[in-house]
This record gives C-alpha cells, sequence and structure tokens, in this order.
C-alpha cells in the first residue's frame, strides 16, 4: 500500500520513489490537495520498457492455458480485495459517486476472465490448401509491449478492457494513467502481483511520457481513449512508426424518442444517459432529437425525473458529482450559453448550483429549442447538458443524428420493432442501443466511427488488436513443383509473340 502523500510510480511488484516532477491531485468537489505524485523520468521509462522486453520473452512462450490461469488469478485478486481504497481515491481524484467508483473496479474481473479463455479458444485458422500435400494455416502471436494512455472518467475500466486483451495474446502492457485519477491507478495495480516481475508497470505522467512510450521502439501497439483532438496526435505518432493503434475518442452521442416510446421508460433512461457521471461518460446522450407528437410529455417526464438528482461531493449521497476540472465547466458553461444566445429554452438547470460554491459543479441541465447552428449540436460537450431538438417524425430524427462528425454510439427509445430495426441498421456509429443505453458486453466490439476513433475494445476484435498473423505453409512431404526456376522453353513468347501456356 502506498501513501498518497509521497511521489511514486508502479512497477511490478513493488511501489517505487519516482524522480520526476511532482503533481498535487486536487479534489475537485473541494478543491483541497489530495496527495502527490511524480512524473516518470525518461531513466525510469528506459528501466521498465528493458524490463518490459526481459519479462515478455518468455510471457510470450508460455502456453494458452498457463497465461489463462494468471489472468484467472488476477480476476480472483479483483474479486477478493476491499476496493474501498480505490474507490474513494477515484471519487477525490476526479469527483465520481462513491457507488459508481465502487462498481466500476468491480467489473473489471471479467475482462480478464473473458480474454483468458477467448486467447485459448483460437490461436489461429486452418485454410484450405492450394496445393496438395500441403498444410496452410494462420497463426497468430504477440506484438511485443503495449501502451495504454488511459482518461480519467473511467481509469480502471478502459485500462482492464485493453490489458486483459494485451496480456491475453501475450504483450508486456505499460499504463500510463491519466493525470487526474493517477493515484486510484497505482492503487489499483496491487491487483497484478500474480504476473511475472516486469511484464507490466503505470508510468504515471503528461503528454511527454505519453509521447515518449509511443515512440519508442521497445513498444509496439497502442491502446488510447481521450479526445478527438488528442486521439488523433496519438493515431499520428502511432501511425509514424507503423504501430497499431486502437483509439477511442468519445462522441456525441444522439437518443431518438420516437412516437412509439415508452414515454416513462425513456425519462428515466434519458435521465442516466445525459446526466451519468455528470455527463462525463464518452457515450452520453448529448443530442436528443423528439418527434413531435410526444415531445412536450417527454419533456415534462424527463424534467421530473432529473429534478430528483442530487448535487454534491461524491462521497455523499449524491448522483451528480462536480465536473473533472475548472476548464471542463468552463466548457460547459461556454455551450449553454451559446444555445440560449441562439434560443434555446432552458427547462431546467443552466448554472452553477447555488448549494455548492466551491467545487467545479454544474447543475443537470435541459435545453429545448436546439437548432444545428449551435455549438453544442456539433461538439462533445462532456458535461451534465442535453440538447433536445424537436423532430417532425422518425426518418428527421435519423437523419439529424447522423448528422455530426462522431459516430460512437446512439440510442433509441421505441416499442415499434420496425423502427428497433430501421435504427440499427441506419444510425451511424459503432453501437446502437435500443431501450437500454450504455450498456457494454465483454464479448462485443466496443468503439465507434468517423472521427470517434478507429480499432476496437473487448470482443475478438479486441483481442485481435494486440495480436498479429503470421500465414506459414508446411509442406510435410517435400516435392519438385512444376512451376520452379528453370522455366521450360515453352513458357516463353516465340518470335511474332505467340505466348504458349
Amino acid at each position: 500500500m502506498f501513501n498518497p502523500a509521497e511521489p511514486v510510480f508502479y512497477r511490478h511488484p513493488v511501489y517505487v520513489r519516482a524522480a520526476g516532477e511532482r503533481h498535487t491531485v486536487i479534489n475537485p468537489a473541494t478543491l483541497d490537495a489530495e496527495g502527490l505524485f511524480a512524473e516518470s523520468t525518461v531513466a525510469e521509462l528506459d528501466s521498465v520498457l528493458n524490463a518490459a522486453k526481459t519479462a515478455q520473452s518468455a510471457w510470450k512462450r508460455l502456453d494458452a492455458k498457463s497465461r489463462a490461469t494468471i489472468l484467472h488469478k488476477i480476476a480472483n485478486r479483483i474479486e477478493a480485495t476491499d476496493m474501498r481504497t480505490c474507490a474513494e481515491l477515484m471519487s477525490r481524484e476526479m469527483g465520481k459517486p462513491y457507488p459508481e467508483a465502487i462498481g466500476e473496479v468491480a467489473n473489471c474481473a471479467g475482462a480478464f476472465r473473458y480474454f483468458a479463455e477467448m486467447a485459448r479458444d483460437e490461436a489461429g485458422k486452418v485454410a484450405g490448401t492450394t496445393q496438395a500435400g500441403s498444410f496452410q494455416y494462420a497463426r497468430y502471436e504477440a506484438l511485443g509491449t503495449s501502451v495504454h494512455i488511459m482518461p480519467f472518467n473511467f481509469p480502471i475500466l478502459l485500462m482492464c478492457w485493453t490489458v486483459a486483451a494485451s496480456l491475453a495474446s501475450g504483450n508486456a502492457c505499460i499504463i500510463k494513467p491519466a493525470l487526474a485519477t493517477t493515484l486510484s491507478t497505482l492503487e489499483f495495480m496491487n491487483v497484478f502481483e500474480a504476473l511475472p516481475d516486469g511484464l507490466i508497470a503505470c508510468m504515471p505522467g503528461g503528454a511527454d511520457v505519453a509521447q515518449y512510450l509511443i515512440s519508442s521502439p521497445m513498444t509496439h501497439a497502442v491502446a488510447f481513449t481521450g479526445s478527438v483532438a488528442a486521439g488523433k496526435a496519438v493515431a499520428a505518432a502511432a501511425a509514424s512508426q507503423m504501430k497499431p493503434a486502437v483509439i477511442e475518442a468519445g462522441g456525441s452521442d444522439p437518443m431518438i424518442i420516437t412516437a412509439h416510446a415508452p414515454l416513462d421508460v425513456a425519462a428515466a433512461g434519458a435521465v442516466t444517459a445525459a446526466f451519468h457521471m455528470s455527463g462525463q461518460v464518452c457515450t452520453s446522450a448529448e443530442r436528443f432529437f423528439v418527434v413531435d407528437s410526444v415531445h412536450d410529455a417527454f419533456i415534462e417526464k424527463f424534467a421530473e425525473q432529473a429534478r430528483r438528482l442530487r448535487i454534491g461531493n461524491g462521497l455523499t449521497k449524491a448522483e451528480i458529482g462536480p465536473l473533472v476540472s475548472e476548464a471542463a465547466r468552463k466548457k460547459v458553461i461556454r455551450l449553454v450559453e451559446d444555445a440560449r444566445a441562439k434560443g434555446a429554452t432552458v427547462v431546467l438547470g443552466g448554472k452553477i448550483p447555488e448549494s455548492e460554491p466551491v467545487g467545479w459543479f454544474y447543475e443537470p441541465t435541459i435545453l429545448t429549442g436546439c437548432t444545428p447552428d449551435m455549438a453544442i449540436m456539433q461538439e462533445e460537450c462532456f458535461g451534465p447538458v442535453a440538447a433536445v431538438a424537436r423532430v417532425a417524425d422518425f426518418d428527421e430524427a435519423i437523419e439529424r443524428a447522423n448528422d455530426s462528425p462522431f459516430g460512437l454510439g446512439a440510442s433509441v427509445f421505441t416499442t415499434s420493432l420496425d423502427e428497433a430495426m430501421e435504427a440499427a441498421e441506419r444510425l451511424e456509429s459503432g453501437m446502437v442501443w435500443v431501450n437500454n443505453p450504455l450498456i457494454d458486453n465483454d464479448a462485443l466490439p466496443f468503439g465507434g466511427w468517423k472521427a470517434s476513433g478507429m480499432g476496437r475494445e473487448l470482443g475478438r476484435q479486441g483481442l485481435d488488436a494486440f495480436r498479429r498473423s503470421k500465414m506459414v505453409i508446411i509442406d510435410h512431404k517435400p516435392v519438385i513443383h512444376d512451376w520452379w526456376y528453370p522455366y521450360p522453353d515453352s513458357w516463353f513468347y516465340e518470335e511474332g509473340g505467340r505466348k504458349h501456356v
């Protein structure tokens, strides 16, 4: 166990005093200092990368069953560990309500169990041969060392999604936690005690650390979750080194309320989809398209449900904690004020709560009358704001939902099977939820279209992101083939241009 007042980084199997620049962790609810951590130095990064190379050379040679056994031990440790310290640190660092923090860490074991068995299930493909007497197949092998650049909003769960897949594939892992959630990430690293020394490391720091890890010739793949701008920079840096990258770059997810929506269920689901973790979820519903015939009734129920939410410190009885930083709140304020100036109506919220004068709080906000010229309909808000547009019908809702540079997820509430199937087919996003937003599944791919990212986490595609294929041809009965050199004279062009086949 580490003392959060002392600067550390994690290098398996122990915490190590780090020598880099110190960062003070500020609680976004109280603005009090919660602890310190130190940025990793180049010397420390090189030491960890060398250790990872050594450990990975042995790890990749382990049989899949042995690797799976160790990953199940990690899952067992997660399930058996009292995660209250980790969850409390997360709440103190970035404001997440405690029930959501403890729920996040509790849900991590499944990814390790899923990928442990997925990697055992198949490791290649036997193909139909192109020649008799030849064994022709593809095999999947580890890449080497993967870099995992984590966000602040789900620092533990999203780390586990990609780390579990990478470890199952035979790689070593270097984690660069978000500055805002470094302490909780360091605390969680204790669960990896079953791994060989050096195979995993958590290296705190900012963009310089991430850039160094991406550019290092000792790393071979990158997983990133964060903003679109940062995602593009990471993707470009990885591409310049010819390294595969999984980029999850957020979005501005639409929610459609059709004329056939179950309004009570839709209103409750909309509150969770829009305001969960103060809207700081990459798949938060931000743009709402409500069919005219149910618009007013839905807004009444939506606002009624939202008024029940409590605002406060994540360690109190509150659903709505602070935004992660002052800059995050300033962006929300800018987008709401722009919408208000262009004609939007504030049905609920739209201001800093009087009950919370300290910290980066903002009230759950519902705007109606939103139009495409408003910035909030074009940018990712990442705050507790639902921007609602009235539409004539289902077709207009689909068209407006797709009119975005983003394409992460999209939600629909309807009791019409026709509308549900049409939405699943026509929405331009990597994920579609009908009557149940924000759900994920370890066995299904998670990721977006368009500017929302590339590559996939979870599912078979999430495993393949950390493996490379190798084609193998084995002729177990060697023979001389008729197409080998030298060619017979009859195969060449003769005078006059006639060609023998």
